[in-house]
């Protein structure tokens, strides 16, 4: 059943908890592009508010612990932690499920060595291997990216592998075998549009794993460095708030929490969309 015929019917399709998530998730992606233009100061003014400051007319969302608008440098830091993670979840969706390709249209030999590989990988915990790359190579950012991929292509593997190898025995494709179709073929026109949909829902959890394991690495000060700042780094950096209830650290970590329950929401819903034949009746 076709679900989408306009934008507008994907999201009437979609429950109300994931019309939320949706919102949320769109909410933040356009602050993360034009959060630079819209910004009510510059990253690089010092501040010249109260250390630690409450909501006031000029600093919306408090001050941090120099005394910086905490709007703005949220606004900033979306761009890091939105825009690494998106980056990682691409890359990293997109080569567990070229190397599950791989694996499912070639020899027997091929799949066994990707299988074992990526049996190893899954056995480390992830947040202890990110700390270990981090520590050996440093906390760049196309190091973080490559941290991210590193960890969570495994999980994209075993999704996309267990989608193919059950396709990869329909009759279709046995029928473009016998019509002497390369792998590839098989691969890109028989296999990969039937697993789109699974691998698109994976997708949305992986950008969410990622989006909190790069904060992660940010709270422990081995993620974006100064004078880059993502959500993480600023919880880290204003902690000593905490004990005044300043909203300096209150409001990066409001922010992480908002994104990722608004990507699970809409993720979630996806599961339970209407048909888009009971959306056009009303039902």
């Amino acid at each position: 059943m076709k679900y989408l015929s306009s934008p507008w019917h994907f999201f009437v399709a979609l429950t109300p908890a994931g019309r939320l998530g949706l919102l949320i998730s769109l909410f933040w992606v356009f602050i993360a592009v034009f959060g630079q233009t819209l910004a009510p100061y510059s990253i690089n003014d010092i501040g010249g508010g109260p250390l630690f400051g409450s909501f006031t007319k000029q600093n919306w969302l408090g001050t941090d612990y120099l005394g910086r608008d905490i709007l703005t440098r949220v606004m900033y830091g979306s761009r890091y932690s939105i825009g690494l993670a998106l980056g990682a979840a691409v890359l990293a969706s997109a080569v567990g499920t070229l190397l599950a390709l791989l694996a499912a249209v070639t020899g027997r030999w091929v799949e066994e060595i990707l299988g074992r590989i990526n049996d190893a990988l899954l056995v480390l915990p992830g947040k202890v291997l990110s700390l270990m790359i981090v520590a050996v190579f440093g906390s760049s950012l196309p190091m973080l990216i490559i941290t991210a991929v590193f960890t969570y292509w495994p999980g994209a593997y075993r999704i996309a592998f267990a989608l193919a190898s059950q396709l990869r025995n329909m009759d279709y494709v046995r029928a473009s075998k016998l019509r002497g179709e390369s792998r590839w073929y098989l691969a890109i026109h028989d296999i990969l549009p039937n697993m789109i949909h699974p691998m698109l829902t994976d997708f949305g959890l992986r950008f969410v794993y990622i989006v909190l394991l790069l904060s992660g690495l940010s709270f422990l000060g081995l993620g974006v460095q100064p004078p880059q700042a993502d959500w993480g780094s600023l919880v880290r950096e204003n902690l000593q708030g905490l004990y005044d209830g300043s909203p300096a650290i209150l409001i990066p970590a409001i922010a992480i929490a908002s994104l990722t329950i608004g990507v699970n929401l809409f993720i979630d819903s996806l599961q339970n969309m209407r048909p888009l034949s009971l959306v056009r009746e009303g039902v």
